[in-house]
């Protein structure tokens, strides 16, 4: 559960701040966005938040975002508003377990050495 969590959160972050960052943008995609950065802020127990992906995935996992509900749910809240057909589509549908060098999303790249 732990990497799905993460994995939700960290989506959810990147596609509030696109969304935000448009002058289309509506309230709620605002609002919501708003309101899971206030969540993961109060779980980390501090105010700026990793600009890497990676380096606040680890963050979240240490933390069991998983467990904190209230985050989770903002996260949904974000990925409903900001893309309602993905999110109607199955797209954040996703489990992941057990894995190295995972990615989740549209247009990836990635360099692994193992």
């Amino acid at each position: 559960m732990a990497i799905e969590a993460v994995e939700l959160v960290v989506t959810a972050l990147a596609a509030g701040a696109a969304a935000g960052a448009k002058d289309t943008a509506t309230a709620a995609v605002k609002d919501a966005y708003a309101g899971l950065k206030s969540g993961v802020r109060r779980l980390l127990d501090r105010e700026e938040l990793a600009d890497d992906p990676g380096e606040l995935a680890a963050e979240l996992a240490a933390v069991n975002v998983g467990d904190d509900a209230e985050v989770l749910e903002a996260a949904r809240a974000v990925l409903r508003e900001a893309d309602p057909d993905g999110t109607r589509a199955g797209k954040y549908n996703v489990t992941v377990t057990d894995s190295k060098g995972v990615q989740i999303g549209d247009g990836n790249t990635m360099n692994l050495t193992f």
